[in-house]
């Protein structure tokens, strides 16, 4: 079940700061339905998204186009087809980086 979070920080036109958006991914199902949003948050839950996923590994892409479309949706929606081929790029660098570094408790699996 990779999941992935994507993110926006930075200035906005004018040169203001920006709150930050997180935006949560989860990818339950390959080759179903497209992912599903678990968690949308603006400021300091945005950065309390950002820090879960830091501290449990999960890759994070700093993609503002990205994090604003997927934020402004309801969580357990499905990503939009608009969306579809930023996010899969996403997950896909998931299923890599789950390939190369499999979980601990899985990695000695079968060995005496």
């Amino acid at each position: 079940m990779p999941t992935a979070s994507a993110m926006q920080q930075g200035d906005d036109s004018r040169g203001r700061k920006r709150r930050p958006v997180a935006v949560a991914l989860r990818d339950d199902r390959p080759g179903t339905d497209a992912p599903a949003i678990t968690a949308t948050g603006r400021g300091a839950f945005a950065e309390k998204i950002l820090e879960i996923a830091f501290a449990n590994g999960i890759p994070v892409r700093e993609d503002a186009d990205l994090a604003e479309i997927l934020g402004a949706l309801e969580e357990e929606s499905r990503v939009p087809v608009g969306a579809l081929a930023a996010v899969t790029e996403i997950l896909s660098y998931v299923y890599r980086l789950n390939r190369r570094f499999p979980p601990e408790e899985t990695a000695g699996a079968g060995e005496p």
